[in-house]
């Protein structure tokens, strides 16, 4: 239980949790009704369902592709005057948070080289982190419980013994590392595993037996990680990051600092990449990121966490990374 604790508590630390709002107390009878994945209509998208905006940053010919990725989308379900434990994946607003924020901004990075697979899950409120006692917990663990199942209807529906990527941000990586834990870590399914990109969450290097943290730019098999603030900013709770795995998301490797040439290329919400856009430096368990050259970079220098641009402010960057490791399994394997 010690380590399903540590697990589950990760996003508050990044994001904060307040709420001013009287919230029930979490009762199982009350959770949305539970989706079934045999059924296309609860995956937010398969290989036939790409959106035209989604198809414009994926390969030409989504048929052709030899690998999956599996996606699970951030913590969505924010509003304090929410006072839901757990969000129905039937819900209107969230549906298109997941595809038009979540999917074209953070999965797309990987839709180059492989086919995308996105499940709705009964995603936790925010405020379950910081609520783990109150219902928090539960709330988080029956979201794992729709992501599990939907991995387990991936791999019995759509996979076919296929080449896997994990991607994930936030919430999604709390769920993620349940799956690398339930499905991957000392398992025959790591065979097939090209890499684990587990962005935004504490993970450490010792937290599985045979996954481990890669260092260089074209290995496979494990995973990588990091959090994203403003340069020379510390947060308050500082110390929760220390011993957290943190990936140069530019170099793939033990290189503590990048010059702006380096930088791939960041996806702005105008669907524009701008490259040559920061300079990070890597500390202990942060990413240290100067403020990003794009249209109205003048409000995010107010800006001190990053936690949301984890993914996209690395766009091209993963998009490329990815590509590589692609490569590096198909020729290995």
């Amino acid at each position: 239980m010690k380590n399903v604790a540590f697990l589950l508590i990760s996003v508050c630390f990044l994001a904060g949790c307040k709420s001013t709002y009287q919230i029930q107390k979490f009762q199982s009878s009350n959770t949305p009704a539970a989706p079934n994945y045999e059924e296309a209509q609860n995956w937010a998208v398969l290989p036939h369902t790409y959106s035209d905006d989604l198809k414009a940053f994926s390969a030409e010919d989504i048929t052709g592709l030899k690998v999956d990725v599996f996606y699970v989308y951030p913590t969505l379900n924010t509003a304090d005057e929410d006072l839901r434990w757990n969000v129905p994946i039937d819900d209107g607003i969230q549906q298109k948070k997941v595809l038009q924020k979540a999917v074209l901004f953070q999965a797309s990075a990987f839709t180059n080289v492989a086919q995308l697979y996105v499940p709705y899950y009964r995603q936790a409120h925010l405020r379950s982190y910081q609520r783990l006692d109150e219902g928090g917990k539960q709330a988080l663990l029956l979201a794992y419980s729709d992501v599990k199942k939907a991995f387990e209807t991936y791999l019995k529906k759509f996979n076919n013994g296929r080449p896997i990527i994990l991607a994930s941000h936030s919430q999604g990586s709390t769920h993620t590392k349940f799956l690398l834990r339930d499905f991957f870590d000392n398992k025959p399914l790591q065979n097939q595993l090209i890499a684990a990109y587990v962005v935004g969450t504490v993970i450490k290097s010792d937290q599985y037996q045979s996954l481990k943290p890669m260092t260089s730019p074209n290995e496979v098999g494990g995973y990588v990680g990091w959090n994203t603030f403003r340069k020379g900013y510390y947060p308050k709770n500082k110390n929760f990051y220390k011993g957290s795995v943190t990936t140069n998301p530019i170099t793939w490797d033990a290189a503590k600092t990048t010059v702006l040439n380096q930088h791939k290329g960041f996806l702005y919400s105008n669907k524009k990449v701008y490259s040559k856009a920061l300079k990070i430096e890597v500390t202990d368990g942060l990413i240290w990121s100067t403020n990003p050259k794009f249209p109205m970079r003048f409000f995010m220098s107010f800006m001190k966490n990053y936690h949301v641009g984890d993914l996209n402010l690395f766009w091209q960057d993963i998009r490329e990374n990815v590509a590589l490791r692609t490569k590096t399994f198909l020729e290995e394997y």
